[in-house]
């Protein structure tokens, strides 16, 4: 009995815990707002004005473009991927953001400011940059819609090459209709370079992409990497060195 009844403050306790960490992170919504805004001013140089904005004609928006951006980042930050509930959660803090515009104009200037976003990110990963001479290359798959239906889709039916294609992910032994990403990240965190592909693309084909942006590295990779042609290619075009795990039954395994 008094073993039951530890077991039960044990789990009430990590839920307690749990339900607490999901309140004082969203509660930090706005200094995480905050702190990524300072970053923003910091690294966006001569993107900005002096108010923070794109410069461009016409009225000058007191919630600036910098601001749309910070908050943009921040709502990825704590995981919020819908704008009801990040601008449900943005009511309490109507004090702290007295400027905050309404949920149609943040979906308005989104996307105007998407280019903005994505050049105060790859200042961001500039400066994360450690100059890594090892790097890590994998896939992962993005299904577009269930096989049953991929008749019916109509994503790229008027361009063959863009269009989605049929694959086989090993991990989750399953066929699956769709796209693969393929990524090259840092020891660092920072994803250095990343492409996207028919699903019945082989990862190999993206180490010739590898070969031509880096050099004098080492490639880390799992076993969909494995080709003894294109390691030795690999290492007298551009001396990269690609390290990939044998199969159990392949000669010379260790």
């Amino acid at each position: 009995m008094f073993k039951k009844l530890c077991i039960l403050l044990i789990f009430s306790k990590l839920k307690v815990n749990k339900l607490l960490i999901d309140k004082y992170r969203m509660h930090n919504l706005y200094a995480i707002f905050a702190k990524l805004l300072n970053i923003c001013k910091q690294i966006a140089g001569n993107l900005v004005n002096e108010s923070g904005n794109v410069p461009r004609r016409g009225f000058v928006p007191k919630f600036s473009d910098l601001e749309v951006v910070a908050l943009n980042m921040a709502s990825e930050a704590v995981g919020i991927d819908s704008e009801s509930l990040l601008f449900a959660k943005l009511q309490e803090y109507r004090v702290e953001i007295p400027n905050l515009i309404s949920r149609r104009q943040y979906n308005d200037r989104r996307k105007i400011t998407s280019s903005l976003c994505n050049a105060i990110r790859e200042r961001m990963v500039s400066e994360m940059d450690g100059g890594e001479d090892y790097f890590c290359i994998d896939s992962k798959p993005i299904e577009v819609c269930r096989i049953a239906r991929s008749k019916r889709c109509s994503m790229g039916k008027k361009d063959f090459s863009k269009a989605p294609g049929v694959g086989y992910c090993a991990s989750q032994s399953m066929y699956y209709y769709g796209y693969k990403l393929h990524a090259v990240c840092g020891l660092s965190g920072v994803i250095h370079s990343f492409d996207l592909t028919k699903a019945s693309v082989h990862d190999i084909h993206y180490l010739k992409d590898v070969k031509v942006d880096y050099s004098n590295c080492t490639v880390i990779g799992d076993r969909g990497y494995i080709s003894a042609q294109v390691q030795l290619d690999l290492f007298e075009t551009a001396n990269i060195r690609l390290e990939v795990p044998y199969r159990c039954n392949q000669k010379e395994w260790k």
